[in-house]
């Protein structure tokens, strides 16, 4: 008769090896934790702010497709100008502050294309900040 081995399966594991990992780990981890520098954040201080926001100018579109333009920064009057005297006036602003915004409000008669003609050639004529003004709904 032949003596066979038999090959029997393990159904257990052997975590003393996995322990003693684990246990190495967690000693390097306490090690360099205390080593390691948060990171530093530097908060605003006060009286460290920037010139306040310049004032938008305001270009509006009436229902008889003039153009007005109001200064915001000098005072709230209103003055009626051409496509080219507001371009002229724009670009005189933006050249003593080239952070000068231009927001357009027209009537709501007035036809969309018509403000986006406004749009288009503050644009063309290289002013970068242009926005649109609308009138909040009332509850």
């Amino acid at each position: 008769m032949e003596k066979r081995t038999k090959h029997r399966l393990m159904n257990q594991i052997n975590v003393v090896p996995y322990i003693d990992v684990m246990l190495v780990l967690l000693v390097i981890f306490m090690v360099t934790a205390p080593l390691v520098n948060p990171g530093q954040i530097e908060l605003p201080q006060v009286g460290k702010t920037t010139a306040p926001p310049v004032q938008p100018m305001e270009v509006s579109v009436h229902s008889d497709q003039s153009l007005w333009l109001r200064d915001r920064a000098r005072g709230g009057s209103e003055k009626r100008v051409n496509r080219n005297e507001l371009i002229q006036e724009i670009k005189a602003k933006q050249e003593r502050n080239a952070d000068q915004a231009v927001v357009i409000s027209a009537d709501k008669d007035v036809k969309y294309e018509s403000v986006l003609d406004v749009m288009d050639m503050l644009q063309q004529n290289q002013v970068k900040k242009v926005g649109l003004l609308a009138k909040p709904r009332s509850p």
